[in-house]
């Protein structure tokens, strides 16, 4: 019972139960008293900073921001990196006479993951190591009796692992077919002919799954849909956002551009407070910059945010001759898991705008401070680490 959150669902049950001196209960007697005496001794407002004129249960709000808030903070475990979600990469390319070239790619920070294949396959070289961008970069030859199409490749001790890995596959006639293994599903069978849209399907949910758990675009995104009013503004500015971090991540994924990748993630983790700030500071009277042109602040922080895509995708690895198809699913990708965010996002805030629109205004007012509050954090350990 001691718990915040058990305290604080407490605290909105003990809501439910007027107050006998709050301005609901005064207002149910008629005052006679002339109006320059009755605004006198009007009740003050609880959310009177925020231009909330009117509450139905000054308690009962403050318990569901304790409540917004708490949720935020249980649902972010504060990721010190941009793209936290930095699967391995598994390359099988067909050679004559059953042979094949391995290339296998590790997060350092994973535990051991061993690629294995058939018993009938063995190594015919030794393993060539090295370490590059906080990867483990393996590469090495195997031989086999017979194909391995029909048969299945396992990523050994991945059950044991939070992370994901992709297998590329490429046979001796050019053909490839890439699969997605996770700790719940560790191996896949080499498919003798391969689908055309394989490769497709899985950058997609690889984009899907980037933008879900890449939780600083995510709060980006959050807090766009927060700072703004009605569907058409948000919709501009999300897309305006959309654009430019594709042209980022095209332009890097080709090599055209570069930045280091430290100071990127501390400045997109600084685009998510300057947003925080802004949505606290929101006033209906004076429009500040970002809502005068929103399209243009979300343009240039999502040329920022593309680099961070980029960055991602680069340790994820593109498969050679398919590097088109890979590019343009996962972008498709990322921009399906962010419409997600929005429709969500949108709807709560309608619900809530429905329910009672005088908890509108303190519920984004928390959330912008939870928001703000993580991302600070980051910010603090990307500069310092």
């Amino acid at each position: 019972l001691h718990h915040p959150y058990c305290q604080a669902v407490i605290f909105m049950w003990q809501a439910r139960t007027p107050n006998p001196c709050s301005c609901r209960a005064r207002s149910r007697h008629r005052d006679i008293r002339p109006r320059s005496h009755r605004a006198q001794s009007r009740c003050p407002s609880v959310w009177h900073n925020l231009t909330v004129s009117r509450l139905g249960s000054t308690r009962t709000v403050l318990a569901i921001a304790v409540l917004i808030f708490l949720g935020v903070i249980a649902l972010l475990p504060a990721p010190a990196r941009a793209d936290d979600m930095r699967p391995g990469y598994l390359e099988v390319r067909e050679l004559p006479a059953n042979r094949y070239a391995i290339n296998w790619k590790a997060p350092a920070k994973v535990g051991k993951v061993v690629p294995t294949f058939p018993a009938d396959c063995t190594a015919t070289s030794e393993p060539v190591r090295r370490f590059e961008s906080a990867a483990l970069l393996a590469r090495w030859d195997i031989a086999c009796t017979r194909s391995l199409a029909g048969r299945r490749v396992t990523l050994a001790g991945l059950e044991s692992t939070p992370g994901d890995a992709l297998l590329r596959y490429q046979s001796l006639s050019g053909e490839v077919q890439a699969a997605r293994l996770t700790p719940a599903s560790p191996a896949a069978t080499i498919a003798a002919k391969p689908a055309r849209t394989q490769v497709a399907r899985t950058y997609f949910v690889t984009g899907v799954e980037h933008i879900l758990m890449g939780y600083d675009h995510l709060l980006f995104v959050l807090s766009l849909v927060l700072l703004l009013n009605g569907a058409w503004r948000v919709a501009a500015t999300v897309t305006a956002f959309t654009i430019a971090h594709s042209l980022t991540l095209v332009a890097t994924t080709l090599g055209l551009i570069s930045l280091p990748r430290a100071p990127v993630e501390a400045a997109i983790a600084l685009s998510i407070v300057f947003l925080a700030v802004e949505i606290v500071k929101r006033d209906p009277e004076r429009p500040r910059l970002s809502e005068r042109i929103p399209w243009l602040i979300a343009f240039l922080f999502g040329l920022l945010h593309g680099f961070g895509f980029a960055g991602a995708l680069a340790e994820i690895g593109l498969p050679t001759g398919e590097v088109p198809t890979a590019l343009l699913t996962f972008n498709l990708g990322v921009e399906a898991g962010q419409l997600m965010i929005v429709g969500s996002a949108m709807a709560v805030l309608t619900a809530l705008r429905t329910v009672r629109l005088e908890w509108l205004r303190p519920a984004q007012t928390v959330s912008a401070y939870a928001i703000g509050s993580v991302a600070a954090m980051w910010l603090i350990e990307r500069v310092l680490g």
